[in-house]
């Protein structure tokens, strides 16, 4: 079953999350996974949404999800994104049917 990613993410130094930005597509495409949304301006309908940026990622499941996360390739380029961002990032899982 599908996983879904979300990440929060409160950029304090655009020019070493640029760092994070030029890897980051190499890395993920070595995943089964797709890059659903990033929106810097989401619209809002409710609550306060303090970031800089929204991801969606979708996996086919929780164990590729980890395995991206978990790679040593994204953990070395995370490392541009700790020193230049806070971020909440979520695993979510996705449902077969649209009933809650």
């Amino acid at each position: 079953m599908s996983v879904y990613l979300i990440a929060r993410v409160k950029i304090l130094d655009r020019s070493g999350y640029a760092n994070y930005i030029a890897g980051f597509m190499a890395v993920l495409s070595r995943f089964k996974a797709r890059l659903l949304s990033v929106d810097e301006s989401p619209e809002l309908l409710e609550g306060s949404w303090d970031v800089t940026r929204t991801v969606l990622i979708e996996f086919p499941d929780k164990s590729e999800a980890k395995a991206w996360y978990n790679s040593r390739e994204y953990q070395e380029l995370a490392k541009h994104r700790l020193g230049a961002a806070e971020a909440d990032i979520v695993l979510v899982q996705g449902r077969d049917t649209v009933s809650a």
